[in-house]
């Protein structure tokens, strides 16, 4: 029997407090369903880091049926979102559901050490300049201050006055913060500037919400490291989608 599920902590009971799960619940605001059904979760959020979203956790045949429910209640526009094994086998069990992606998710609940001075939240009047490091330096940057739900952007800048490293606390949800949006300015980079910018907004995502998360390709080998040296633990993520028509 599949039942909706009505509050974050029904959700969080659900699914054994599953930070992928928790963040993609969002509060569990008015545009965001849940159910579980068996041994498994899925939680569906619209425009959670720019996409629709439907998350899943648990028994591989149990999940597929949420699947299905879920694409039945939300429409076959939200792509899903959980452990690459886990999806892997519901792409087996649900026709139509093709593999799109493979990433990492990673999270920390213990905050690291500060990094350094001279990191602070910017003003609004200064993003702007967060708009144009990210064209130059990382144009493929989900976070960026026009995209809604991107909340506050942290910085650093060098002797000369210039913005060198961002990083953004974006779609956080009340029991799981996000780090997103990490650039460095191409000519600051190799001074461990944007790591000392995550150690902070690290720092004020686990103080304000408990758990800091990210999402990160795994090709990106350089910024993993970085990661892990916070405290991080990963875990490797897929995305996947329903193929129009069928």
């Amino acid at each position: 029997m599949i039942r909706e599920l009505s509050t974050v902590a029904e959700v969080s009971s659900a699914c054994g407090d599953d930070d992928l799960i928790v963040w993609v619940a969002q509060g569990m605001g008015p545009l965001t369903r849940a159910w579980a059904g068996g041994e498994a979760v899925a939680v569906t959020s619209p425009a959670v880091a720019r996409h629709d979203r439907i998350a899943l956790w648990g028994d591989p045949r149990d999940a597929a049926r949420l699947a299905e429910h879920a694409f039945a209640e939300r429409g076959p526009g939200f792509s899903l979102l959980g452990e690459v094994d886990l999806l892997r086998e519901v792409a087996h069990r649900v026709p139509g559901v093709e593999l799109r992606g493979a990433f990492s998710w990673m999270v920390v609940a213990e905050a690291p050490p500060t990094g350094g001075p001279g990191v602070a939240w910017l003003s609004r009047e200064e993003e702007a300049e967060v708009t144009a490091l990210l064209a130059a330096a990382h144009p493929e940057s989900y976070a960026t201050p026009s995209v809604e739900g991107v909340r506050r952007w942290a910085g650093v800048r060098d002797a000369a006055g210039e913005l060198a490293a961002v990083a953004a606390d974006a779609w956080s949800a009340p029991e799981v913060g996000l780090l997103a949006g990490v650039a460095t300015a191409v000519h600051a980079r190799g001074r461990g500037l944007a790591e000392r910018v995550c150690r902070f907004v690290v720092r004020e995502l686990v103080d304000t919400h408990g758990r800091a998360a990210l999402l990160v390709d795994d090709a990106n080998q350089s910024a993993i490291r970085v990661y892990e040296r916070l405290g991080f633990t990963r875990r490797f993520m897929a995305s996947a989608r329903r193929v129009p028509g069928v």
